[in-house]
């Protein structure tokens, strides 16, 4: 069994869960906020860390939990959010690649958000954590087959979504 340090094993995942948090709260703060909450939720379990199988999913799913829950939270406060007072206006035209790349991820990132949370949630773990399916299952708490279909009708959305913005 292998012992678990908290300094080699669970603080190199900070990123990582600060960009799940990220991924679902779409708030920098929160999600540094949810982070921290995590990490002292781990160190509080200290003393079972040696029964846990795989601490990063372990991690992980703690922090996907707290921030369902302030993301739950600011849902029942909000009455309206008008997404259009975020969209800045683009009057240059790019004049590099550098623009243009920056101009494709943020359309990437605007369809990620539109998606639903568990196919966000998903679409975070797969592609840009490369987790494995099994390991998202675990995490998310939903079989493996429902994590395939989340994920290819993520992507079909995804695709769809990106290509009527090009047109």
């Amino acid at each position: 069994m292998k012992v678990i340090s908290f300094k080699n094993d669970i603080l190199p995942l900070k990123d990582k869960l600060f960009r799940l948090a990220l991924r679902i709260t779409r708030n920098r703060e929160e999600a540094e906020d949810i982070v921290q909450d995590t990490l002292m939720k781990i160190w509080s379990q200290r003393d079972n860390w040696s029964k846990i199988q795989n601490i990063e999913t372990f991690s992980m799913t703690i922090c996907r939990n707290r921030a369902l829950d302030i993301q739950q939270k600011h849902e029942r406060m909000v009455v309206s959010l008008d997404e259009e007072t975020h969209d800045r206006p683009d009057n240059a035209t790019p004049a590099d690649e550098q623009m243009i790349q920056a101009q494709k991820f943020g359309a990437i990132s605007k369809a990620i958000s539109q998606l639903p949370e568990k196919q966000r949630t998903i679409i975070q773990l797969r592609d840009i954590e490369g987790k494995p399916y099994q390991e998202i299952a675990d995490i998310i708490g939903i079989s493996l087959q429902d994590v395939k279909v989340n994920l290819f009708r993520a992507r079909q959305k995804l695709k769809s979504t990106i290509g009527a913005e090009q047109n």
